[in-house]
């Protein structure tokens, strides 16, 4: 594998880490082909309960590489169409991450800017330490933004502070992060891969089945009407109550003591 990203599985869990740590991490072409491959195969891959995306080094990812973005303007025979193209490629990590049918986690060790902040925000769940900060960024190198940075912020925030993040592009400290609601924890930087690592754990042994049909009622509810979300509900229900995993927690109830899941 491209030495850009690094990737490591243990317990079910697997840990995909932007590699760049010289450039805080900043995206490249390579680096975003390759990303949206593993996630691509990971999302598939039985053996993978729970999905990590952190940086490597002080950063989260830096976004795009503005310093390559410069060096490469004008050399291109591509038509926009094209490059837009490319990029929408490039993009798919923001989907695979968001719909990917087992939980997805941002370990947040530092900035977040740009594109590493969709990254982050695509994530079911954001894990951030003490030195994280998030920025959308985009205005202050006159670009529109990318990753699905304003269809996470829209639903997460609503449309008014989305626009205001978009157009100012404040940097957001943990205190703002959290005051936001951008995180579902904040932790000690010293404990951030140890309590990131406890919860993938955790979600890994969960109940996968149950996780896939969680994470299709979620992204239904984002984008249809109650009567989508119940049909959908109902069906996953009916789904769950098929596999070993519920048979085993409904024992373990009656049993008193903890399930024991499989996935499956």
């Amino acid at each position: 594998m491209d030495q850009e990203l690094l990737m490591r599985a243990e317990d079910g869990v697997a840990v995909v880490t932007l590699n760049r740590p010289e450039r805080l991490n900043a995206l490249t072409p390579s680096l975003m082909t390759t990303m949206a491959e593993t996630l691509t195969r990971l999302a598939a891959d039985p053996a993978i309960g729970c999905v990590v995306v952190t940086g490597a080094g002080r950063g989260f990812c830096a976004g795009g590489d503005v310093q390559l973005q410069a060096q490469a303007a004008g050399k291109s025979d591509a038509s926009p169409e094209q490059r837009a193209d490319q990029l929408r490629a490039f993009m798919e990590s923001a989907r695979l991450l968001h719909e990917m049918p087992k939980p997805s986690i941002a370990m947040v060790n530092g900035v977040a800017a740009g594109a590493g902040m969709g990254i982050a925000l695509a994530c079911d769940l954001r894990v951030i330490g003490d030195a994280a900060r998030m920025t959308t960024a985009f205005a202050k190198v006159g670009l529109s933004g990318d990753f699905g940075g304003s269809y996470f912020l829209t639903r997460l925030l609503g449309p008014a502070l989305a626009r205001e993040l978009y157009f100012t592009s404040e940097v957001l400290d943990a205190d703002r992060i959290v005051a936001l609601g951008l995180t579902s924890r904040r932790v000690a930087d010293a404990a951030l891969e140890a309590e990131t690592m406890a919860l993938a754990r955790k979600l890994a042994g969960g109940p996968r089945v149950a996780y896939r049909y969680m994470k299709r009622n979620m992204k239904v509810a984002e984008e249809g009407s109650l009567s989508d979300v119940l049909d959908s509900e109902a069906a996953g229900m009916m789904r769950c109550r098929m596999t070993e995993d519920h048979a085993e927690a409904a024992r373990a109830f009656v049993e008193k003591r903890a399930p024991a899941f499989r996935g499956r």
